[in-house]
């Protein structure tokens, strides 16, 4: 029987009715986007929303269409000129990657596709166990074990610990439910670890009091023999500890926790250890960074992204392991339409959904796939050594100026500093406040994005370089304003006091 539609059928899809019309948008939708990159350094860092344009977006639900041209002019008004700034060289605010140009065309092929990995045996799922077999063999990973492509770090280290309850807390808690476990089980983590892991914990009915926080030492890294006396403790008490969660680049100073130390004690106490790299995994790529990541191999899972160090487009990261049984055993749930038949597209012989929580998922092997293979994996590690390099300059820089204050140390790539008002009798709390106001200024002003943290009860700012497109002179520009910016902001409160 013909499928041709007759001459006479309506056509009620949501395709363009004129093509051409649709070709020249679309080829205009992607030259402006080239533009907007290769300006970057022309534009604020980040420019706060007018209330207009919060109330042109704040529609009711639309019924009736206005066409792709009309959405468009709209994109170019409302949207574009207020995101986020993470594309530009002087955004060190958290840990945002910068993306890359040829990201732009892998995003768009992608978008063409709409593949879905899924069940199914098609080209997003044979080039996520491509990608995931090459990152196994970059971190000194078994090639036997296995990983998943996920949203990013949370949801990394979330799929790392689901794996870790099942495989160590020594009873079958995906059937009973942890309400039946013999024992309570616990984990351990230091000070300083990404609050994901309090996420995960509560998501996988653990408790946030099953989180055991080890204290650091002056790097901001976990005390080992701290860990060592805490485990000992709640054996004793009748607890039943299952896992470590090491750091690999702490979020707030990117300090890294010692891994052959901790994979250690997880031998000797029959524990799993998954590691926290996300975003400093990938200084293994670097001849001169990786030694400080001496241990990484002998975890038994490994969280890390592709949209930070490794500049992939939003969203992706990943998470591997040791243990592809172990992997599989925690999320595969039969269903009768997902079995394997021996040919056509449900012939996948490792349907992704056996390994994550997800079904239905984006195709976001082909991005990352695309890059790596675009750029080469030691072009993204000289990047990475590259921007710890510049961490130190500004660390230098910050060193030399005696209004300037270092408040930790500079592992890799985070620079933690605050400003020192001059004169005598300052509190902490108003040194703090001095900070917080130079922050706001700097971001406000389109001038620099760092983010904030607090250590050791002083509001630092922080500077994380990932952007491969940053430079010497960003470092420079951006100490010149925190001091121009720290003195406006003592005068004002000198000006306000009584």
């Amino acid at each position: 029987m013909s499928t041709n539609r007759t001459h006479s059928e309506p056509d009620h899809s949501l395709d363009p009715a004129d093509w051409d019309a649709y070709r020249r948008l679309a080829h205009e939708a992607l030259d402006e986007i080239i533009e907007y990159l290769r300006t970057v350094r022309e534009r604020p860092v980040w420019q706060p929303m007018p209330p207009e344009v919060r109330r042109c977006i704040a529609t009711p639900p639309p019924w009736e269409g206005v066409g792709l041209e009309a959405v468009y002019r709209d994109f170019r008004e409302w949207v574009e000129p207020y995101a986020l700034g993470n594309i530009h060289p002087r955004f060190w605010g958290w840990v945002p990657g910068s993306g890359t140009a040829g990201g732009i065309v892998a995003e768009l092929l992608k978008a063409g596709l709409n593949s879905v990995p899924a069940a199914f045996d098609e080209i997003g799922r044979t080039l996520e166990q491509q990608v995931v077999a090459w990152m196994l063999e970059v971190f000194g990973l078994p090639r036997e074990g296995s990983g998943i492509i996920v949203s990013g770090g949370s949801m990394a280290n979330f799929v790392g610990l689901a794996v870790a309850r099942d495989a160590r807390v020594g009873f079958d808690v995906r059937a009973r439910g942890l309400g039946e476990a013999p024992r309570r089980p616990v984990l351990y983590a230091s000070t300083e670890t990404h609050n994901s892991l309090d996420k995960s914990v509560q998501l996988l009915g653990l408790g946030l009091e099953s989180i055991r926080r080890i204290p650091v030492n002056d790097r901001f890294e976990i005390e080992v023999e701290q860990l060592r006396r805490a485990i000992a403790r709640d054996r004793a008490a009748g607890l039943a500890p299952f896992a470590v969660v090491g750091n690999a680049g702490t979020v707030n100073s990117a300090a890294v926790d010692d891994l052959t130390a901790l994979a250690s004690i997880c031998r000797e106490e029959g524990l799993w250890l998954h590691v926290d790299g996300a975003f400093g995994a990938i200084a293994a790529l670097s001849p001169e960074l990786a030694p400080r990541l001496t241990g990484l191999e002998q975890a038994d899972s490994l969280a890390f992204d592709f949209h930070k160090w490794l500049h992939v487009q939003y969203s992706a990261g990943c998470t591997l392991f040791r243990d592809k049984s172990a992997h599989r055993e925690a999320f595969t749930v039969p269903a009768s339409y997902l079995t394997k038949v021996e040919r056509g597209p449900g012939a996948q012989d490792e349907p992704s959904h056996q390994f994550g929580p997800e079904l239905s998922r984006e195709a976001k092997a082909l991005k990352v796939w695309m890059s790596l293979r675009e750029h080469g994996l030691a072009r993204f590690g000289e990047a990475a050594r590259r921007n710890c390099e510049q961490a130190r300059t500004l660390a230098g820089l910050v060193e030399r100026e005696p209004r300037l204050e270092l408040l930790a140390p500079v592992p890799l790539n985070i620079v933690c500093f605050h400003y020192l008002p001059e004169g005598t009798g300052w509190s902490r709390e108003a040194v703090n406040d001095c900070n917080r106001e130079v922050l706001m200024r700097l971001q406000e002003q389109g001038i620099a994005v760092p983010s904030h943290t607090v250590l050791n009860g002083h509001f630092a700012i922080r500077v994380c370089i990932t952007s491969h497109r940053t430079r010497r002179e960003d470092l420079e520009l951006t100490v010149r304003e925190v001091l121009r910016l720290g003195r406006e902001s003592v005068a004002v409160a000198r000006a306000s006091c009584p």
